[in-house]
């Protein structure tokens, strides 16, 4: 019995169902009824199995397959079925056919892994790969009639494998690291052109400011010749780089009417192209433009979309490397060339120095040594000052020049045979009068050497002295121990100390030059920072190396080790040693400096008789000052020069001992260097401003730290003024003068000056202190005034001008003076200081004072310190003194800033307080920048708002700020 058509088909899903109402009967098979069993059989197997299977029958090769393979054939279904494979696949047969008919002749099945097909499934010749398996299909008889196709298609896999490839090709050939930004666009272009199925041309264009410039481009002479070299970043063009220049990616169609390339597996013409942009740190402005060639064998899907922008992140990285790479190399070429031009300059410089340097020391040995007209006492004094300062600057220059000459390369060693051991005994042997001076011991143990050594005598010396200076600045306890020794490989100098230490985390970067330890401990902080970093040239130079171990708080070993090989050269012809050179002389006579005891340096030097050098003898001459430098040479010329003013002088070697010696008794002014040991000049300044007692003591800051910022740092710590070395004497005592004027001025007293009628705090005429008024006609008013005080930088209390009017408590808002009219300061508003007492706190005393500041930055400070002064004086609590500074900055900053063209080029600051109100205008004389409503100029305007009421007069002629704050007497 016949089973029903329909049965036989009943499983295959939709395709089944497609089979069951097709007309066989027209097909070679014939009628469903008269089909074979096994060709049946086979039919069921195809239908009710899920994965793609194709079954051909027949020597028409007769299609039946299933729902699975339906779907790989694409619109070529449902027709396919019952028809001819050679018809559906006609354009992939020539791949299958050999196959089909090994597995119909040999009766044996091939599998085939990703065999490339052409189909034309989708509306265009598609690049496809199927993993593919040919068996034969037998009739009922054995005979074989057909073949059984189970496939797979593997087309996304290749396709990814084949673009991961290229991805990972563009990372290797694309590392900006070691080439220049063309080299680099060169590699990706090249690294591109090895995957055309993929990417069939390629263009990476760069931004170069306005224009885009194709850096490269593969693909062949039709690219290079369609595609533009240069355009501009903005211009529309027709391959859409405006856009992609612009952050957008532009799909380019029509592409084969301006370029014929062919492209694909089959060689198809090119269509379509991608503009994508190169994204860089700015969303909208990519770094440049990738164009690429879409392959017209495969459809542009999210897929490829996707590789196409991981294809245009990859290429802008290797770009973003290449390009930090190309901009670290030519950091690092100017870095090379500034330094080869620093030291030239070093070079140069130093040789001149040496000729001045050698007319100044001829000239004074000359006079140091001259028997027939010997030079009295104190001039001898002065000359060998002179002497020995200009003896350490020409060390200096040598060093700085020996160290250019390394730097450049042209230094070399002339060595020759040396009696090494003998050598460093006597280099030693200078520095112990030194050594045992600062109550160390110093030990040499340097035995005679089983061979001849040959080095460079003056290399050596350097090294042997900048090792043994080094020991003897950092040990303040214990010994230094220098040894020599030998075994069968190398020489070892070894300068041993119990100083203290080095710690772990500075020991790599000690033979740095211009390296310092920062808080280290030290005789001195004097030096040029390059002494570790020379011994470590020459050692090299001479064909060894140095070492360093060390534990803090135990102490510091250096290890010059020379090999035989080098130590044991051929040198120049022995020689004996003839003593020691310039380079230890003066090494030694710097360490005695550190070591110098400050009684020995005029560490309590009387007043001695009035001098008019430098000014005129004053009121002053009872003044106590204390002088903290690390130099004895300078303590002692800054001693017998403010001695001789009528000046008391006491000095002090660092900041530590300036701190006990004010504690013992504090000084009318402190007069210190800022790189002072132990506690430095900032902190010493810090510190002073910090405690009660000693928050109005006048401090002069001198150093030799020159420039704008060091002078900032000072006078915002609170230091008075800030002088700079080299100074000219009647700079420096004209600016302590004024310094201590000033301190009059704020009511600075000593604790005792009640007591001491001829200390700073005395208030008769003939105490000859500060606390004697100004005569009346000093300052053109009918009352007596204080003294104007000379402000840091420049600044000078605003006096009353002759012929005006003095202030009295008038509004304070008021437009400004005409030009070249003084302010009027004092009046009724004179300071009381009542012996240095404070006001009544009940009700705060009247006031009405001003300053005169250069407009320039630095101006601030120097007002913040005038008006604190003044405002603590009155007990006004901190909190609103910082308030009302706070404000004041602003509006000093403000004047100095926005005011443009001025009149004169300086900044006007008052002071009024009555009625527990304070009023602080600042007045400039040049126009505004900028005038925004209600004084909204920026962050300043805001802050002076927030502390206080703020008025605004601005004319042709300059602006006044003042700004009004009410208090509540303190209790």
């Amino acid at each position: 019995m016949t089973r029903p058509t329909g049965d036989l088909f009943a499983d295959g899903g939709e395709t089944g169902r497609l089979m069951a109402r097709l007309d066989w009967a027209a097909t070679p098979l014939g009628p469903v009824d008269g089909w074979p069993q096994s060709l049946r059989a086979a039919v069921r197997m195809v239908l009710s199995s899920r994965y793609p299977m194709l079954l051909l029958w027949g020597d028409r090769f007769t299609q039946l397959y299933n729902d699975a393979y339906s779907a790989l054939i694409g619109d070529k279904h449902p027709d396919a079925l019952g028809g001819d494979v050679r018809v559906t696949l006609a354009e992939g047969w020539d791949v299958l056919a050999p196959l089909i008919d090994e597995a119909m002749a040999t009766g044996v099945a091939s599998w085939v892994p990703a065999l490339q097909l052409l189909l034309d499934r989708a509306g265009y010749r598609e690049e496809a790969y199927f993993s593919v398996s040919h068996a034969p299909a037998r009739d009922d008889e054995g005979r074989t009639v057909g073949v059984l196709t189970v496939c797979s298609e593997v087309t996304e896999q290749v396709v990814g494998e084949r673009r991961l490839r290229l991805l990972r090709d563009l990372s290797v050939g694309g590392d900006g690291r070691t080439v220049d930004v063309q080299s680099t666009c060169l590699r990706l272009a090249e690294a591109i052109g090895g995957h055309p199925l993929d990417v069939p041309f390629a263009a990476i264009y760069l931004r170069e400011g306005a224009l885009l410039r194709r850096a490269a481009c593969v693909g062949g002479e039709p690219v290079a010749a369609a595609l533009p070299a240069t355009l501009p970043a903005g211009e529309e063009h027709e391959w859409g780089l405006a856009g992609a220049a612009a952050g957008t990616t532009t799909e380019v169609a029509g592409v084969d009417r301006r370029l014929a390339l062919p492209a694909g597996p089959w060689g198809d013409p090119l269509r379509t192209a991608l503009a994508l942009p190169l994204p860089s740190a700015e969303a909208d402005q990519p770094l440049g433009v990738l164009l690429v060639g879409v392959s017209p064998s495969r459809g542009l899907d999210e897929a490829y979309r996707a590789f196409h922008a991981l294809l245009a992140q990859q290429v802008a990285v290797a770009v973003r490397n290449a390009q930090a790479y190309e901009e670290e190399r030519r950091r690092a070429e100017a870095l090379a060339e500034l330094d080869r031009v620093k030291t030239g300059f070093f070079t140069n410089v130093s040789h001149e120095f040496r000729t001045p340097l050698t007319l100044m020391l001829g000239p004074l040995a000359d006079a140091l040594n001259d028997n027939e007209h010997p030079l009295p006492a104190a001039q001898r004094e002065r000359v060998d000052t002179a002497w020995r300062n200009a003896t350490r600057l020409l060390t200096l220059v040598n060093s700085l020049l020996t160290f250019s000459s390394l730097e450049a390369g042209q230094a070399h060693s002339q060595a020759r045979e040396v009696d090494l051991a003998g050598l460093t005994t006597e280099l030693a042997s200078v520095f112990r009068a030194a050594v045992e001076r600062a109550g160390l011991r110093l030990e040499v143990d340097c035995p005679p050497l089983p061979r001849a050594v040959s080095v460079d005598p003056v290399n050596w010396e350097r090294i042997v002295t900048n090792l043994l200076s080094n020991a003897l600045k950092y040990t303040f306890v214990g010994r230094i121990r220098v040894a020599l020794s030998a075994d069968d490989e190398e020489v070892r100098l070894t300068v041993a100390d119990t100083g203290i230490g080095i710690a772990e985390e500075d020991v790599p970067r000690l033979f740095e030059r211009f390296h310092r330890v920062q808080g280290a401990r030290s005789r001195s902080h004097e030096g040029t920072g390059i002494g570790l970093a020379l011994v470590r040239e020459l050692a090299r130079l001479e064909g060894g190396d140095v070492r360093v171990e060390s534990r803090v708080g135990t102490g510091t070993t250096f290890t010059v080790a020379l090999p035989w090989s080098a130590a044991g050269r051929t040198g120049g012809p022995a020689a004996p040693v003839d003593g020691v050179g310039d380079a230890t002389r003066a090494a030694v006579q710097e360490a005695i400096g550190w070591l110098a005891d400050p009684a020995q340096a005029g560490a309590s030097a009387p007043a001695g008789p009035p001098t008019p050098a430098y000014g005129a003898v004053d009121a002053l001459r009872h003044a106590r000052i204390l002088v903290a430098d690390d130099n004895a040479d300078m303590r002692t010329y800054l001693a017998r020069l403010l001695g001789e003013q009528g000046w008391r002088v006491e000095t002090v070697g660092n900041g530590r001992q300036a701190l006990e010696a004010i504690r013992r008794e504090q000084p009318d002014l402190v007069l210190t260097d800022v790189m002072v040991p132990d506690v430095d000049g900032f902190e010493l300044v810090r510190r002073l401003r910090g405690q009660a007692d000693t928050r109005t003591l006048p401090v002069v800051v001198l150093s030799a730290r020159a420039g704008e910022d060091a002078s900032v740092e000072g006078l915002d710590l609170g230091a008075d003024d800030y002088v700079v070395k080299p100074f000219a004497a009647a700079e420096l005592i004209a600016r302590i003068r004024a310094t201590l004027h000033g301190a009059r001025t704020r009511g600075h007293r000593r604790g005792d000056a009640a007591a001491d009628a001829g200390g700073l705090g005395g208030t008769t005429p003939d105490a000859g202190g500060l606390g004697e008024t100004v005569p009346d006609s000093a300052t053109g008013n009918g009352g007596a005034q204080p003294a104007t005080p000379a402000g840091p930088e420049g600044g000078r209390a605003a006096g009353a001008s002759a012929g005006s009017s003095a202030v009295g408590g008038g509004p304070v808002d008021g437009p400004p003076a005409a030009p070249g009219e003084g302010s009027s300061v004092g009046g009724n508003g004179a300071h009381a200081h009542n012996g240095g007492r404070r006001p009544a706190p009940e009700h705060l005393a009247a006031l009405d004072t001003g300053w005169t500041y250069p407009s320039k930055p630095t101006s601030a400070a120097a007002m913040r310190r005038d008006v604190r002064a003044s405002l603590e004086d009155l007990d006004v609590d901190a909190d609103t003194v910082a308030d009302l500074l706070l404000a004041a900055s602003e509006a000093v900053n403000n004047a100095v800033e926005h005011a443009q063209r001025p009149t004169r080029p300086e900044v006007r600051v008052r002071l009024r307080v009555a009625d527990d109100t304070v009023r602080i205008s600042v007045r400039d004389f040049g126009t505004w920048r900028d005038r925004r409503p209600a004084m909204d100029r920026g962050r300043g305007a805001t802050l002076m708002n927030a502390y206080g009421d703020v008025r605004l007069v601005s004319t042709a002629d300059g602006t006044i700020v003042t700004i009004e704050r009410r208090l509540r007497p303190t209790t």
